[in-house]
Formats: C-alpha cells, sequence, structure tokens
C-alpha cells in the first residue's frame, strides 16, 4: 500500500504508456523501497514504548535511549527534503529524500534512516564526482543534510534556536559498513563536512549507527510478550518477511550472523 501511495512500485514501459500493449506494474524483487514500505506499516503499528528505544540504541551500540510515550511521533517513508544550501557546498545538489524519518517533540528529535537491500551505499551522489577533497556518499549526505534540517549550523537569523536532537542509521541486511565506522568518529566526519566551523556543536554522541535485519528481527521478538494479538501478527509477519528477503540475498553477501538468525 505504501509503495504505490509514494510512487515507488516502478513505472510502465514506452510501449505499455503508449497503449501499444497491455502488462501488469510488477514490483521488483530486489526493491528495497517494498521492505521500506512493509517495515514503516509494522512500525506504525505496534507501540512505540516497545521497540523504538531498543532498535534505536540497537542501531548505535549505546543505551542512549529510554522506553517513554513519545509525543507527536511521526514515522514517514520517503521524506523529501529541500536541496542543501549552496553557500554550504561546493558543488550544486538536488532535494534529498530520506528513506524513513522518525520525529518525536519530547525532547525534539529526528531519526533518518537510509534503507539498502542488495545495493551497497553510493560513494558519490550527483555532482559531487567532480572534487576530491569533501566525500559525496549517500551516508554523508544524510548527515549533513540532518544536522542542517535540525539547527546544528550557525545561522543569520536574530534569534538561536536550539537544535533538535539527531541520529542517522544506515538500515541493511547486514551491518559493519566502513562508512558508518568512519562517520562514528568526530575528527572524521567533522573533515567531511564542508564548512564544519560553522556547525555550533554536534548531537550528543553516538548518533551515528546501523542495524541489520537479524538484529531488527530480535529486538521485536525480544519484546512479543508485551505486545496485543494484532501487533504480534504484524511482528511475526515482518519477521517472515524479513528472513524471507534474507535468503534471497546472494550467499556471498551474508554473514555468518545473519545466518544463524534466519
Amino acid at each position: 500500500m505504501l509503495t504505490e501511495m509514494h510512487g515507488k512500485g516502478g513505472r510502465l514501459c514506452e510501449q505499455a504508456a503508449s497503449g501499444q500493449m497491455r502488462c501488469p506494474l510488477l514490483i521488483r524483487s530486489t526493491s528495497e523501497d517494498v521492505i521500506t514500505g512493509e517495515l514503516v506499516q509494522v512500525m506504525r503499528t505496534i507501540n512505540p514504548r516497545w521497540w523504538l528505544a531498543d532498535f534505536l540504541n540497537t542501531a548505535l551500540g549505546a543505551k542512549r535511549f529510554q522506553q517513554q510515550v513519545y509525543r507527536r511521533l511521526r514515522i514517514e517513508p520517503w521524506v523529501n527534503h529541500r536541496p542543501y544550501p549552496e553557500d554550504l557546498l561546493p558543488w550544486k545538489e538536488g532535494s534529498t529524500q530520506v528513506d524513513i524519518e522518525v520525529s518525536w517533540e519530547n525532547p525534539p528529535t529526528t531519526v533518518f534512516v537510509e534503507a539498502k537491500y542488495q545495493a551497497e551505499l553510493s560513494w558519490k551522489t550527483s555532482n559531487s564526482g567532480g572534487q576530491r577533497e569533501f566525500p559525496g556518499d549517500q551516508l554523508i549526505r544524510n548527515i549533513r543534510v540532518g544536522l542542517h534540517h535540525c539547527g546544528y549550523f550557525a545561522g543569520k537569523g536574530l534569534f538561536e534556536t536550539v537544535p533538535r536532537d539527531f541520529v542517522a542509521i544506515l538500515l541493511a541486511p547486514r551491518t559493519e559498513n566502513p562508512l558508518v565506522r568512519r562517520y562514528r568518529r568526530e575528527d572524521k566526519l567533522r573533515k567531511a563536512i564542508t564548512h564544519s566551523e560553522r556547525l555550533v556543536f554536534l548531537p550528543r554522541g553516538p548518533f551515528v549507527g546501523e542495524i541489520g535485519y537479524a538484529q531488527i528481527r530480535d529486538v521485536l521478538r525480544s519484546r512479543r510478550r508485551f505486545l496485543t494479538r494484532a501487533e504480534r501478527e504484524g511482528v511475526e509477519g515482518l519477521d517472515q518477511y524479513l528472513g524471507f528477503k534474507k535468503r534471497q540475498m546472494p550467499t556471498d553477501s551474508r554473514q555468518n550472523g545473519d545466518q544463524a538468525s534466519s
């Protein structure tokens, strides 16, 4: 449902669009957008008290969040953010689409989730390949866009604003991504962001992390006894689906830990 509503189901071929032939609109089995849609549906269904803090702490590898009631919680797929300011970047960049954005207001917090399946993180984004001084990969793009969106860059306004807490997470079948390891280090992160001297400060660390399918399943399984029957049905369906998608991964790209948890 979410996949179709957000226009992520692919498009008709030219012959079908022109009426020369009739064919169904198919969603590729390798599409990470389908997995994103299914995950968001279950996230919205389950009481966030039973999974959100565990999800974030597992991804960050630290007890940074606690169970709570989340005021004005929003879980949105495929959120578009306006282009990064030209005065902060030496190349022109278009809008950024965040695969999953989670936010709440006590305290004000925003989480960006970059979801991948069989494709790896891109090491270059549009127009960033013509320079070598700063990295242009998908993860650092999400991080700096998130930092700017949450108010961590010094502005030119008359009044100072308090930045929102911010977290950036990579969601993929497996973990141990080298870019995540790199940007968890503050010195590496600051060197990767243009005009980092304009950052008033950084979010409380760690704020860059990653989570694999096996870890998501473990988080949801561990809280199963607290869920309603309807919530358990959703969790069991997602658990089976993530296991199915991991088994579809090429054998040489799965880690032993993922195989053991399937």
